[in-house]
């Protein structure tokens, strides 16, 4: 793979190899890790396909997710059922229900910030987008 750099990136990152006393190849992947898409290959197995679906979406869709919010009946549960888990009360179908909530407010959470993520990447800074 050949790239052409414009020069002006090409001496800031020579500078820097210099500098760091390291060489330019290294200093180049580093650069392009630090500046590439979020990675989602970080989080658990379990949500990484939801993630990485992430990546093909419009910047529209993705502002979609950044504003959605959770149903506050499935929070309300969820807190319910963790003092139940806190008090020693919880019964075993309340621990199954508590586990999918978990995982689901997980998913949620994962969800907003990769999408936060790659608006950020993508240039779109303002988390007030009216679209």
């Amino acid at each position: 793979m050949t790239l052409t750099l414009p020069e002006i990136i090409y001496e800031r990152l020579r500078q820097a190899a210099l500098a760091m006393r390291l060489p330019l190849d290294d200093v180049l992947v580093h650069a392009l890790q630090v500046g590439s898409p979020p990675s989602w290959e970080d989080a658990p197995a379990q949500f990484q396909p939801d993630l990485a679906a992430l990546d093909r979406l419009s910047d529209d869709d993705l502002w979609r997710i950044m504003r959605s919010t959770q149903l506050n009946q499935n929070w309300s549960r969820h807190h319910e059922l963790l003092e139940e888990n806190a008090n020693g009360t919880i019964t075993p179908s309340g621990r199954a229900e508590l586990e999918r909530l978990r995982t689901e407010a997980d998913r949620f959470v994962l969800r907003k910030a990769h999408a936060a993520a790659l608006l950020r990447w993508r240039g779109q800074h303002g988390l007030h987008n009216t679209r």
